[in-house]
């Protein structure tokens, strides 16, 4: 891997790619034991039309391709503190590498990529959630500096 760079998304790539994310966020719903397949999906759907309504033209959003040597290797997507959203901080909510190139180390460059443009706006402080479960992103954010600011609990109890 050599260094990644991060450019805005295009409408084109953000169509191309809503399918693994609404796939990978109902998951994530489902496997936390919230819901059936079906309504993890259905929330999914949900959540991100309404988190990127109009979808690379959001505001206060940002949609970044992370490209090693001008080859696409994934994404994320990020809210940007403002007075509208009540955010003190930049909101990661999603940071998506192409099946192949998993285990590479893009991950970490384009968290480390978004900080850097975070920090060039002034942001101060950057947050995300991460599933139960989802062990390597924990590390990996752990790693970056992240800590547990809060934490949710279930149990199944039926």
């Amino acid at each position: 891997m050599s260094a990644i760079t991060l450019r805005p998304m295009t409408a084109e790539e953000l169509a191309a790619r809503l399918p693994a994310l609404i796939d990978d966020y109902a998951r994530d719903i489902h496997r936390a034991g919230r819901v059936t397949v079906e309504a993890a999906r259905a929330t999914a759907e949900r959540q991100i039309a309404e988190g990127m309504p109009d979808g690379v033209d959001t505001a206060d959003t940002l949609l970044l391709v992370a490209e090693d040597g001008g080859r696409p290797v994934g994404w994320i997507w990020l809210s940007l503190p403002s007075a509208a959203n009540g955010r003190d901080g930049a909101w990661i909510y999603e940071v998506l590498i192409d099946a192949g190139e998993r285990g590479k180390g893009y991950g970490r460059a384009i968290m480390r990529g978004a900080e850097e443009e975070l920090v060039r706006r002034g942001v101060t402080r950057m947050a995300l959630n991460v599933f139960a479960g989802n062990t390597a992103a924990i590390q990996l954010y752990e790693s970056l500096g992240y800590r547990i600011t809060s934490q949710q609990m279930a149990k199944r109890i039926r």
